[in-house]
């Protein structure tokens, strides 16, 4: 039998499973990438129980559970959990505040001659652990951040550097007028953040005094958030800037945004993937109407439009290339210039993604 923890630290540092008893709608609204939702009370359930506090209190509202808890419905929570507990015999269960739920799940438990522990505190315990761990790290970490004109690649090279944290991939966002995912989906802002505070735990846990990697961002990653004091910590941090010709950042989008998404589409939508397809491409367009001026969006309009035509007819990508290059030389390069000048920064090495590769582990070895 082992003990009901506190040790939050070890719970995220080791990425230790955690079984979720809240109800699905809260699990929703935040929750641990190393939670899963295996609830005691449905949706319904949970308001009805919530309903019957406020008007009579505890007492009855226990009382309520008890009659909802029904042999059978008893039966599917306890082979959920069972379920879950031969997966993860190393695993702990939670509620919101560690009371009632978590109480009333180790006993039933118990019950079938299942001991398993529970984390003291509950969700509201952890995240307030994080919430308080990701300032922490954003104060002590020293931060490196990869720069570089739009469609540089950047996110390729940080992948290929070994202490980096990926703010793009855990916003499930490029981080562009036209970096949504083909499925459309960011986490929520706290799921966001929960696993942004684990991610800068881990590196200053594991490797203190290393710095860590960063990708050039503003304070959104499409929807989400940063935190104010990460966003002005990198700002001022000192920078690496990533090098590419204008012809290798048009084919680096072209690659990223139409090439390898258009088969995602196909996938996802079938015979609608060319309308959603466009949708994509002239919807983003069409957002940065305003910063384009009416003469340049419509000339890009036409351009992408016609590329558009071409690749559903051959697969060639290509017809992209006139009107990428286009919105990088009048649009994206002198907003990049403008907001790289009002940033007062250390430039500490600058070379193509081999160069800037090869430095990035002589820093390490140092």
């Amino acid at each position: 039998m082992r003990e009901d923890t506190d040790d939050y630290l070890k719970l995220f540092l080791d990425d230790i499973p955690l079984m979720d008893v809240r109800a699905p709608v809260e699990f929703a609204k935040g929750a641990f990438p190393n939670a899963i939702n295996v609830p005691i009370l449905d949706d319904a359930q949970r308001e009805a129980i919530g309903t019957r506090y406020k008007q009579a209190g505890q007492d009855e509202a226990i009382r309520l559970g008890l009659e909802l808890a029904t042999p059978e419905i008893r039966r599917q929570r306890l082979d959920a959990w069972s379920d879950f507990i031969e997966r993860y015999p190393e695993g702990y269960l939670y509620c919101f505040r560690g009371g009632l739920r978590s109480r009333t799940a180790q006993a039933w438990l118990r019950e079938q001659g299942i001991d398993y522990p529970l984390v003291r505190g509950g969700y509201k315990a952890l995240r307030r652990f994080l919430i308080d761990e990701l300032e922490r790290s954003i104060e002590a970490q020293t931060f490196w951040i990869l720069s570089g004109m739009t469609g540089s690649g950047k996110t390729r090279v940080l992948r290929r550097i070994r202490h980096h944290v990926d703010l793009e991939g855990l916003a499930n966002h490029r981080g562009s007028a036209f970096g949504r995912a083909v499925d459309d989906w960011q986490p929520q802002q706290i799921d966001f953040e929960n696993s942004l505070s684990i991610a800068l735990l881990r590196h200053r846990h594991r490797h203190p005094g290393q710095p860590l990697w960063l990708e050039d961002e503003g304070r959104l990653i499409g929807r989400l958030l940063l935190p104010d004091s990460l966003v002005e910590r990198m700002r001022r941090a000192p920078r690496v800037h990533l090098q590419r010709s204008t012809a290798e950042r048009v084919r680096i989008i072209r690659e990223d945004y139409i090439a390898d998404n258009w088969p995602g589409y196909r996938e996802r939508y079938g015979d609608a993937a060319r309308e959603h397809f466009s949708s994509f491409v002239l919807d983003n367009l069409d957002r940065i109407r305003k910063r384009l001026g009416g003469e340049r969006h419509a000339r890009l309009r036409v351009l992408f439009s016609e590329a558009l035509e071409r690749l559903f007819e051959d697969g060639d990508a290509s017809g992209f290339d006139a009107g990428i290059e286009l919105l990088l030389t009048d649009y994206y390069d002198p907003m990049y210039r403008y907001q790289l000048e009002s940033k007062p920064h250390q430039r500490l090495f600058e070379g193509d993604e081999e160069a800037v590769v090869a430095w990035s582990e002589a820093q390490r070895s140092a």
